[in-house]
């Protein structure tokens, strides 16, 4: 089976409108808080990709049944205390960290010791981040080189805690608010801003929880052993899937894109306020609160000029996973672009940072690299004449799709490899630049 897409053109013109496929970040939790809550839950549009289906996989294994329907998953939840945990269990996280950090969090209780693994992707990453506050709790936690496998032993007599997140990380305060809920007394949080769907979907299902915001943190609160019931829920759109969409939009020749029902959380919409300070035209309409969290459509306009920006530091835990396409707008700008402190891009799927940097060298873009910091010499008039090709980027669904949006958008001759890893976040990538018209074979 053919494991590369070739793409020779540039996509033409479109007008259209199209959905994406539902949020992988609130997929995942869902599930994970319906396999804690009491009851049958009801989760509509959820993503169905591996992350998402190894999720799944994860609960069964710990003794939560599911059960998939046409336009829907039924999740048989069994309480805070409710996993059957069987000797010797190895759970296989696959490409997921959200899965792995997050699981971490529901087994400090477990009685008998888990092992979890992940694919060589997920294995190179770092796990002490989380590993070291879930031992507070009194978990015992055992991995060499703090990274996978890790082996958990939970602990009957758990501890809340006082943590301070100050990576910016939203998996590892996640993790130390599912653990807080396993805890007899307030386990209290100072975290870094980051995404808060936890958060939200903690108020939802009327978990005790103070949030109190500040300029650039939170302190938030979670009283633990309150049981909630089951719930029912609709996974709204992937902004960070809808990000590839909207760069290809505002690059290409007057073009005009609709993406219905999105998540527009102010905690990730750090993409379409920078392309907007860059020139962009992203206009979110139709907005509405679901459930509290944010949703609406997305309309882009194509634009003949972007510009370089010198982006501030404080947008960057709100675009995380969408830096590589914002390197494409870049690429294609009036002037220089100034991006700092992306240290988080190289501890993704792959280390991104380091990859986006050799492939733009590749094009033929100038960029000059800092530690962390890097800059881009943008071009509106790149357009590309040469043959290029995309491999050995550890299978990370993020590169290739940027890789893919450059092809369209840039010209030149591509042959990208791995187009199985698109499953990770986005299975209907391929399909979806079809329907705006794109030639990829």
């Amino acid at each position: 089976m053919k494991q590369y897409v070739v793409i020779n053109q540039k996509i033409n013109p479109f007008k259209k409108n199209i959905n994406v496929s539902g949020d992988k970040s609130i997929s995942i939790r869902s599930i994970l808080l319906a396999s804690q809550a009491i009851g049958k839950s009801k989760i509509y549009n959820l993503l169905e990709s591996e992350d998402v289906s190894t999720t799944l996989e994860t609960i069964n294994k710990l003794g939560v049944k599911f059960k998939k329907f046409k336009s829907y998953y039924e999740i048989y939840g069994l309480g805070l205390n409710g996993f059957n945990i069987k000797k010797n269990l190895t759970i296989n996280a696959g490409n997921s960290g959200t899965l792995a950090r997050l699981i971490l969090g529901l087994l400090v209780n477990t009685n008998n010791v888990v092992k979890i693994v992940g694919d060589k992707s997920l294995s190179s990453r770092d796990f002490s981040r989380i590993t070291e506050p879930l031992k507070l709790f009194g978990a015992n936690i055992h991995s060499k080189n703090k990274k996978l496998p890790v082996k958990i032993h939970g602990s009957e007599f758990l501890r809340p805690i006082k943590y301070f997140e100050n990576l910016g990380s939203a998996q590892c305060k996640s993790a130390v608010m599912l653990a807080a809920l396993k805890t007899h007394g307030i386990t209290k949080i100072k975290a870094k801003k980051s995404r808060n769907h936890t958060e939200l979907f903690f108020k939802h299902l009327k978990i005790p929880i103070k949030i109190l915001n500040k300029k650039n943190y939170d302190l938030i609160e979670v009283t633990g052993l309150s049981n909630f019931n089951a719930f029912e829920y609709k996974v709204p759109g992937d902004i960070s899937s809808c990000a590839f969409f909207i760069v290809l939009t505002l690059i290409s020749r007057k073009s005009n894109l609709v993406i219905k029902n999105v998540n527009i959380n102010d905690t990730r919409i750090g993409v379409v306020t920078i392309l907007n300070r860059m020139g962009g035209n992203i206009i979110f309409k139709n907005k509405k609160i679901y459930k509290g969290e944010l949703i609406g459509d997305i309309y882009v306009k194509s634009q003949s000029k972007l510009y370089g920006i010198k982006c501030p530091v404080n947008l960057n835990s709100s675009a995380i996973d969408e830096f590589l396409i914002i390197f494409i707008a870049a690429a294609k700008a009036k002037g220089i672009s100034h991006f700092k402190n992306l240290s988080e891009l190289n501890k993704k799927e792959s280390p991104r940072l380091n990859i986006a940097i050799k492939i733009l060298l590749n094009l033929g873009v100038k960029v000059i690299r800092k530690n962390d910091d890097i800059k881009i010499y943008g071009n509106p008039n790149l357009n590309l004449k040469g043959s290029y090709i995309i491999k050995n980027f550890m299978k990370d669904h993020r590169v290739l799709m940027m890789s893919c949006i450059a092809a369209l958008t840039l010209g030149g001759k591509w042959k990208i490899s791995d187009i199985d890893s698109v499953k990770t976040s986005f299975p209907n990538f391929f399909k979806t630049l079809k329907q705006l018209g794109a030639k990829i074979n």
